[in-house]
């Protein structure tokens, strides 16, 4: 069971006892077959406590399904998609406003199992990601004055979603040109004939308005740009191209791009087993995008299953090995206790409103991404060791001493008491674990451990840490409110410790 406790807390928000007896039986392929097969229970957009003004119920509704939604596969593919589709609630004309962002989550969560053609159409037509990188009411050119279409989305949707900047082999390495330098995937002449591409497209009612953020744009004939759009791979969409036509193209190109599987594939790797996969795992899964085994092209059930059950990210000889693996980001840290004890308040809800204070100093607040580029780069690499070693660590990039030093002070404090926002929001009750399995093992620290390492820890509790922790719960007495304080101190300790927080 432990090496089903490890593969979820890959594919899943955390794991439970059920859901690790379940993969256990069933296996990684079956339990993911299930998984594609299961229907959304429900929607963002569908929520009860959202509504226009009320960017926290979107973040309500996002634990909901994350901690509770039985498609646990679809929640965490739909948030690994999320942090390569940017679209911040934190930006501009979005900021805090619901309706936008429980929209565009719901057309990651949709198409998570689809096509990546499909999906990256839903993306680029999506109207709050046209809010958040400006394609949403992008004019055409007028030589009178001397307008010219806005580059933005042109830009981003090559350089982060698509085909990257540099030119890739099949096992996502650079191509280098016959000066060992490497290629570059376009210029500004294409990021230009792109931003053609992107022109005429507002709201489905009309050019400006009425806004419906849970509809995609659609194309308004006026406004398109009817000119000539060089654009990458030497494609040209000739002169009086239609809107839709000349969208079709562009995407069909970056879809059909050489480019397309191992940038692509590489970015899922990062973000739910490796930072640092070798390139032969990379080729693989790049393998997948071009053919699903059917002959088609960017099935996404087919690029997830590369990504998880490849022989390097099931290889449980993986977790001794220190160039493998990825720090567990905050969001993902803390859903692992959620789901572990099953927390919730006295009204059944996980109304963690004001959670996002504490997030920003820990550096990750839900759909609040500081910028297009997400929260983290997924190329970056901290100084010391890690850049040293030509290796990347891209979650490092939010985490420095102030940041270490309150996620401990917020695990010590959610732990203990929950999370408790009634002075900000009297209205909603202090999310709470549920510890009654574990007081009852309060007495027998290696029971406890056991079950917390298969729980929360993914099996990857060292004998080390193991140690350490068993010494701390077994000089706190257990009489009086002493079994509370072992169980409060073991799982902190676990949650604290490089065992937890780096993902093997």
């Amino acid at each position: 069971m432990q090496d089903a406790s490890r593969f979820l807390m890959q594919a899943s928000f955390g794991t439970t006892l059920t859901e690790v007896e379940g993969v256990a039986r069933t296996g990684y392929g079956g339990w993911m077959d299930a998984q594609f097969a299961i229907p959304r229970p429900t929607t963002h957009w569908a929520f009860p406590r959202r509504d226009l003004e009320q960017f926290f119920g979107v973040v309500e509704s996002f634990w909901t399904q994350a901690i509770r939604g039985p498609d646990q596969l679809r929640q965490r593919i739909s948030l690994a998609l999320y942090e390569i589709f940017v679209v911040s609630g934190n930006a501009g004309d979005l900021e805090f406003l619901a309706d936008p962002l429980s929209g565009y989550i719901d057309v990651l969560a949709d198409n998570a199992f689809g096509n990546f053609r499909t999906l990256i159409e839903a993306v680029s037509r999506s109207p709050a990601m046209g809010w958040f990188l400006s394609h949403q009411g992008n004019e055409k050119e007028d030589p009178a004055t001397g307008r010219i279409p806005d580059q933005n989305y042109a830009r981003e949707v090559m350089q982060l979603f698509t085909i990257g900047l540099w030119e890739l082999n099949a096992d996502g390495s650079r191509r280098l040109d016959s000066s060992g330098q490497p290629i570059p995937t376009y210029g500004q002449a294409e990021v230009s004939g792109m931003s053609r591409v992107f022109t005429g497209m507002s709201w489905p009612g009309g050019w400006d308005g009425p806004w419906d953020f849970n509809k995609p744009m659609t194309h308004h004939a006026a406004h398109v740009s009817m000119s000539e759009k060089r654009i990458v791979s030497g494609v040209v969409i000739p002169p009086n191209t239609s809107g839709p036509d000349s969208l079709r193209i562009a995407l069909d190109t970056l879809f059909n791009h050489a480019n397309a599987g191992p940038f692509f594939g590489e970015q899922m790797i990062k973000r739910l087993v490796t930072s640092n996969p070798s390139r032969a795992y990379v080729g693989r899964v790049a393998a997948a995008f071009a053919n699903n085994g059917a002959g088609v092209r960017g099935d996404m059930k087919a690029i997830i299953k590369a990504v998880l059950l490849d022989p390097e990210a099931r290889d449980a000889a993986k977790a001794s090995d220190p160039n493998w693996g990825k720090l567990r980001e905050p969001i993902l840290r803390f859903s692992a206790w959620l789901r572990a004890f099953s927390a919730t308040n006295t009204q059944g809800r996980l109304s963690l409103w004001g959670y996002d204070d504490w997030m920003k100093v820990l550096g990750q607040a839900v759909f609040q991404p500081p910028s297009v580029f997400s929260y983290y780069r997924p190329d970056y690499a901290p100084p010391g060791a890690i850049r040293a070693a030509n290796l990347t660590g891209p979650e490092f990039q939010i985490t420095h001493e102030s940041s270490v030093t309150a996620y401990a002070n917020f695990v010590s404090t959610v732990v203990s008491t929950g999370f408790d926002m009634t002075y900000y929001h009297p209205e909603n009750a202090p999310v709470r674990g549920v510890y009654t399995t574990e007081l009852t093992l309060a007495s027998q620290p290696d029971a406890l451990l056991d079950r917390l390492n298969l729980i929360l820890m993914g099996a990857q509790l060292s004998s080390t840490t193991r140690a350490l922790i068993k010494n701390a719960i077994e000089a706190i007495p257990t009489t009086g409110d002493g079994p509370q304080r072992r169980v409060h101190t073991a799982i902190a300790l676990c949650m604290i410790s490089p065992d937890f927080v780096v993902q093997k």
